[in-house]
């Protein structure tokens, strides 16, 4: 699903990747520990098409398509279509209703509203929330907020999604319940999931988990 090959990102004389290789199957579930500053959430971000890697030489194909030779736009594209993104922060848009903030990608991506509502609120409704759709994030709890985040990064059936942090913002009661939905999705929808964290917890219950120190994954 994800074949990463000799990653290097720089920011100035700072290396932040030295050289990552990495491979993750379809439906396999894998986490990425290690200190702060080790280049966990840079990874993510190259592996996500947020950003690129420095340096000529780096290979990254996921879902059989070779990403970094696609224009802005046309990855833009790509990753509307087959990336779902999940934050610490939730990244909700608060003037929007839970429903509304779900929709955006699929409006993004040029979807049917009355199809994209009605996907959004049985995505809602999956996710415990059938009752909060029209609420905005300031009227959810941060459990709630999350769940929320959850749907929106899973409107657009992606083949892949990246979680940053996503229960660092959360009490212990909702972090576990986040935990378990990840496996409940990728049993139910076959996704992969690629889990930047610092909870030992979700770490430890991934399939594989991969530990970064000074730029480089020690066990690959």
């Amino acid at each position: 699903m994800i074949d990463a090959t000799n990653i290097i990102k720089s920011y100035g004389q700072l290396e932040v990747l030295k050289g990552v290789d990495l491979h993750i199957k379809k439906g396999e579930i894998v986490s990425i520990v290690g200190a702060s500053g080790a280049g966990k959430t840079t990874l993510l971000q190259i592996l996500g098409t947020l950003d690129r890697p420095t340096k000529t030489g780096a290979a990254l194909s996921i879902d059989g398509q070779d990403v970094l030779s696609m224009s802005d736009k046309h990855l833009s594209k790509f990753r509307n279509a087959h990336l779902g993104f999940i934050f610490q922060f939730h990244q909700l848009l608060p003037e929007f209703t839970a429903l509304e903030n779900v929709c955006i990608p699929a409006y993004i991506g040029g979807k049917k509203p009355s199809e994209t509502q009605a996907e959004a609120k049985r995505l809602l409704e999956y996710l415990g929330l059938g009752h909060r759709t029209d609420h905005k994030p300031g009227e959810l709890s941060g459990g709630e907020q999350q769940r929320v985040a959850v749907a929106r990064a899973l409107i657009n059936k992606p083949s892949v999604i990246f979680a940053d942090e996503p229960s660092g913002n959360l009490d212990t009661q909702s972090a576990e319940n986040l935990h378990q939905l990840f496996f409940k999705l990728r049993d139910e929808f076959g996704q992969t999931f690629v889990i930047v964290t610092h909870n030992e917890e979700l770490a430890n219950m991934a399939d594989r988990k991969l530990t970064m120190v000074d730029g480089r994954i020690q066990n690959p």
